[in-house]
C-alpha cells in the first residue's frame, strides 16, 4: 500500500515539475556586437513553446544554442516553430533587429507591444523603404505575417499558444522616452520579471520602477518570484548625465534598496538578478562585475547569461 501511495505522489508531481520556467538567451549584450544583442526566450521545459524577450539577436543565438546541445533541432524549427510571438521593449534596433532580419524566413505569429513600439514597427521597419512589411498594417502591400498585439499597462493577456500568461508595466528609457518590462509566469505561479531598457527613478524623475516594485514586491514575499532579469549597462565611472536611461551598479543598488521597503531587506536574499544588456567596451563588462560583487548589501544571486546556454529556473 505504501508503494502504491508513493508511486501516486511521484507521479502527481511529474507535471509541475515539468512545467518549470526557463530562459534561453539568443543575444545577452547592449551594443557594439550585433551577433549579441538582447533576446531572451522563456518558455516552461519540455514545451518547445517560447515567447522571445526582445529580438536583437535571433538566428545567431539559435545556432550558439543549438552548438550547446540547448536545441537539438535545426535553427529553422526552432525559429518558426518554437518562437510563439515577441514581445519587444522598446523601439531601438539592438532590441528588435534579429525579427526585421529574420522576418522573410519566420512564420506567422503575434508581436507584442505597447502602441508606442508598434508605431516604430510600422512607421520605421516594417516599411517599403526600409524593409518590407511583414505586419498585418501599415503600408501596402501588407504580407500579414506578423500580428501587432496591442498592450496595456498593467492588464495581464494570455501568450499565444504557450501555458504563459504576463503582464507588462511602463519603464522610463531616457525621459520622456518610454520603454517596458514584462512579468511572465506559468500555470504553478512561477513567475519571472523581464526589464527592457530602463533608468533609475531618480535620474529619469519617474516612479515607473517604485510602481512595479511595489506590484510584485507580495510575489516575492511569497517565494513565486525568485528571477529578475534588469539591465546593468555601465560602470559606476558612468555620469549619471551620460546614462543615456540605463542603468550602473550602483544605481541597481539604489533600486533594489527601493525594492526592499515591501518586501523586507531578508526577503531579497538570494533572489536571482539575471544581469542584462552589459555593453562590452573596453574593461567595462569586468568593472561591472565586480562592483556587483563587492556591494552586495542584500545578497543577492547575480547571474550573467551566456548566449545560448539554458538557465533553469
Amino acid at each position: 500500500m505504501k508503494t502504491i501511495l508513493l508511486s501516486i505522489a511521484v507521479l502527481l508531481s511529474l507535471p509541475a515539475a515539468s512545467q518549470s520556467l526557463e530562459i534561453i538567451p539568443l543575444g545577452v549584450y547592449g551594443g557594439a556586437d550585433e551577433s549579441n544583442l538582447s533576446a531572451y526566450l522563456v518558455g516552461v521545459e519540455n514545451s518547445n513553446a517560447y515567447i522571445s524577450l526582445d529580438a536583437g539577436t535571433i538566428k545567431h543565438g539559435i545556432n550558439r544554442a543549438i552548438a550547446l546541445n540547448t536545441f537539438d533541432q535545426p535553427a529553422h524549427v526552432v525559429l518558426q516553430d518554437y518562437i510563439k510571438g515577441y514581445f519587444i521593449s522598446h523601439g531601438h534596433l539592438d532590441h528588435l533587429s534579429g525579427l526585421i532580419i529574420n522576418s522573410p524566413e519566420d512564420s506567422s505569429k503575434p508581436i507584442y507591444g505597447f502602441a508606442d513600439v508598434i508605431n516604430v514597427l510600422q512607421n520605421n521597419y516594417f516599411t517599403n523603404a526600409s524593409w518590407a512589411n511583414f505586419a498585418n498594417q501599415g503600408e501596402s502591400p501588407i504580407l500579414g505575417k506578423y500580428t501587432y498585439t496591442y498592450l496595456e499597462p498593467m492588464r495581464e493577456f494570455n501568450i499565444n499558444q504557450t501555458t504563459l500568461k504576463a503582464k507588462p508595466y511602463v519603464l522610463s528609457h531616457v525621459n520622456p522616452q518610454k520603454s517596458s518590462a514584462l512579468l511572465i509566469h506559468n500555470p504553478q505561479q512561477q513567475y519571472v520579471l523581464y526589464f527592457g531598457d530602463t533608468g533609475a527613478d531618480r535620474v529619469e524623475q519617474s516612479d515607473y520602477l517604485n510602481t512595479i516594485w511595489q506590484d510584485v514586491a507580495p510575489l516575492i514575499v511569497q517565494g513565486k518570484l525568485q528571477n529578475i532579469l534588469i539591465e546593468v549597462s555601465f560602470p559606476n565611472e558612468q555620469p549619471e548625465s551620460a546614462l543615456f536611461g540605463h542603468l550602473t551598479p550602483k544605481l541597481l543598488q539604489e533600486e533594489l534598496s527601493n525594492l526592499a521597503k515591501y518586501t523586507g531587506k531578508e526577503n531579497l536574499e538570494n533572489l536571482n538578478i539575471i544581469v542584462t544588456h552589459l555593453k562590452p567596451s573596453k574593461t567595462a563588462i569586468e568593472q561591472i562585475k565586480a562592483q556587483l560583487s563587492q556591494d552586495n548589501p542584500f545578497k543577492v544571486n547575480y547571474i550573467y547569461p551566456v548566449q545560448g546556454q539554458k538557465i533553469s529556473l
